[in-house]
């Protein structure tokens, strides 16, 4: 079982791994903790925003809808491969999916996807951390390297935090059969992509401290 990192250390492991980061509003305690559990906690879900404009995605993932309160993500990946944090906790984006498929990502055991989603039995909201990716979700908006590329290294940032590997990050339409993002790009690609990066270091990692002077060198 996972305990949901703090939102220091979620800052830390995404700039660790080279993303640009937006901070918004009071996204360290915007959440939804007051309605249902946070954690334990075992992947990623990946989405798209099926909207257009960063300005607008982001301030809609903040605030929510009036049928669905924000925050609706932890972070908007915006087409420059910015990441904007929008919330900590609990936050409204997976929902109800099957509990074979949260069986499959905790073992990190299935071939080129997890098993089909067919049941809404399981709080998603609860068990994954949530990147939303602006994008139409039409299948011709396209989606520009910067962005896949943050997807890949956020995805990797907290994969890496949390000792997962590539198969604990997923589609929203792999967790559940009501949804179809993201549509434009591959999830068994993407996780090839994470699998790749997680076999490296992390390219923002700071330069080691330098040792002090006054303490001989081993």
């Amino acid at each position: 079982m996972a305990e949901p990192l703090s939102a220091a250390v979620v800052l830390r492991a995404l700039k660790r791994e080279g993303l640009t980061i937006v901070e918004h509003g009071e996204w360290r305690t915007h959440n939804r903790n007051h309605m249902g559990p946070w954690g334990p906690v075992h992947g990623v879900v990946l989405h798209h925003t099926a909207t257009s404009g960063t300005d607008d995605s982001v301030r809609l993932c903040y605030r929510g809808r009036t049928d669905l309160p924000g925050p609706l993500c932890h972070g908007v990946i915006d087409k420059s491969g910015r990441v904007h944090l929008v919330g900590h906790g609990r936050a409204n984006h997976a929902g109800l999916g099957d509990d074979e498929v949260l069986r499959a990502v905790i073992a990190e055991r299935y071939g080129e996807r997890p098993p089909s989603p067919n049941e809404q039995n399981t709080d998603g909201n609860a068990r994954f951390y949530g990147f939303e990716c602006i994008n139409l979700g039409d299948g011709e908006d396209p989606w520009p390297d910067a962005q896949l590329e943050a997807a890949e290294r956020a995805s990797a940032a907290l994969c890496r935090a949390h000792g997962w590997q590539a198969k604990s990050v997923i589609g929203h339409k792999e967790w559940t059969n009501q949804k179809i993002d993201p549509v434009g790009f591959g999830m068994p690609g993407m996780r090839e992509r994470i699998a790749k990066r997680l076999a490296g270091k992390p390219e923002g990692e700071p330069a080691p401290e330098p040792s002090d002077p006054s303490t001989p060198a081993p």
